[in-house]
């Protein structure tokens, strides 16, 4: 048996709904619990399958976890491992980044290299290189990340080449739980990262310049324990946003503040949507035709990657011709064969797809390979005519908390649904 969601297409979605807690801040806020020997708190925890992978994975170093509700109490009171096996880390690339906390509170750390959706390589260097100018000791063998630093870590000065939302998480709880001054340039400057510069404050670290270029932390050699409210999950409302788009109707997202989207919702404008704001929700509203645009991803505030996949779905039927350019993840690709059993017309060029607006949708069964083409799918199927099937929806809810429920409430058709082997007939070879 395995659960795919069944849309019927067409409806014009309206109406309010709100976003869940960012997982891109949750599963790293979670991680940097294990810095602080006293219990943590985060409120506003997304119900996903990475939430439940990443508590998984700090109950093997000896946090005592209480997942209440949208609460999650952590307390580490001691670390009982160092190690991260493979299984954690394949499973979810953000395990890596408890190689920070191990190094910096337990001194050694045994981190497998990370694994996640198939969207790139995605190199860890600038994680390695950044801990290295803090006096760790790294060394690989045998896919494994070997680090200690038997006398602590030391404040540095790290200039990150490529600003790693990833490197610029590890590196700030490092740093947080090292006694002295470490600046850090060319950091990533995602929303996420201020979350976690919040966090790190209310544990006792100074961290000034979060959301900047520049971040310079002043550590302690112990951190107190804290309670943060999770910030809302910009991608989940950006997805959300755009199946008002797709559907030519007019929907709000609230819980999200708009200035965690950069430049989105100025694209959304030069798509010719009526965009208004407040200073906790965001509305979109189709009073004409949607028209194509030629975009490119990029770091904060550029377009999110994570939002390159969902507005592709949005551009299938836009007039006239668009052009998307990844410039973050060169394997992110995975839905454009999908989209177009759906009735897209998209070309692949190297890092960039063009894509003629088509005027219909026409439903059919498709495959969603990792949660942001699986999002991609259902908003497509949105504005399909007739049923589609979305099927691999366990990447889905890896990011999208009560998708049904939350598009439902939108005046979608949606349904979860599960599949017997024994309804397909299979013929050939």
């Amino acid at each position: 048996m395995s659960e795919f969601l069944e849309i019927v297409g067409g409806t014009t979605l309206r109406g309010t709904v709100r976003a869940g807690g960012a997982k891109n801040a949750g599963l790293p806020l979670l991680i940097a619990t294990l810095l602080t020997p006293e219990p943590c708190t985060i409120t506003n925890v997304p119900n996903l399958t990475d939430t439940s992978l990443v508590i998984h994975l700090l109950e093997q170093f000896g946090a005592e976890v209480d997942y209440d509700g949208d609460e999650v109490r952590v307390h580490t009171p001691r670390l009982l491992a160092s190690e991260a096996s493979y299984s954690l880390v394949k499973a979810l690339r953000a395990s890596f980044w408890v190689l920070a906390p191990l190094l910096a509170r337990g001194g050694a750390a045994r981190v497998a290299l990370p694994g996640g959706d198939l969207i790139g390589a995605r190199p860890v260097d600038l994680h390695l290189e950044g801990l290295t100018k803090m006096g760790a000791e790294i060394s690989l063998k045998h896919g494994v990340v070997l680090a200690s630093a038997p006398h602590g870590l030391k404040p540095a000065q790290i200039d990150l080449r490529y600003p790693s939302v990833g490197a610029t998480h590890q590196l700030l709880m490092a740093a947080a739980l090292t006694p002295g001054c470490t600046t850090i340039t060319g950091c990533a400057r995602e929303p996420e990262i201020v979350a976690m510069a919040e966090l790190l404050g209310r544990m006792g670290a100074s961290v000034q310049g979060a959301g900047t270029p520049v971040v310079e932390v002043r550590g302690e050699g112990q951190l107190r324990g804290a309670t943060v409210d999770l910030i809302g999950d910009r991608i989940e409302a950006g997805t959300y946003l755009l199946a008002g788009v797709i559907t030519g109707g007019e929907v709000t997202v609230e819980g999200v503040s708009p200035t965690f989207f950069g430049s989105f919702l100025d694209i959304l404008r030069e798509m010719n949507i009526e965009v208004s704001t407040t200073e906790a929700s965001v509305t979109v509203r189709c009073a004409g035709p949607v028209r194509g645009v030629h975009v490119k991803t990029g770091p904060f505030p550029e377009l999110a990657t994570d939002l390159q996949a969902p507005l592709m779905a949005a551009l299938a039927t836009a007039e006239g011709s668009s052009s998307i350019e990844e410039t973050v993840y060169e394997g992110r690709f995975s839905h454009v064969s999908e989209l177009a059993r759906l009735g897209a017309k998209i070309t692949v060029r190297e890092r960039t797809v063009a894509i003629e607006g088509v005027k219909k949708l026409a439903g059919a069964p498709v495959d969603g390979l990792d949660i942001r083409a699986a999002a991609s799918l259902v908003l497509a199927a949105l504005a399909a005519e007739g049923r589609s099937e979305i099927h691999e929806i366990h990447h889905l809810r890896r990011g999208y908390e009560h998708v049904e429920r939350k598009l439902g409430s939108l005046g979608a058709r949606v349904w979860s649904r599960m599949s017997d082997p024994d309804d397909f007939i299979f013929a050939g070879c």
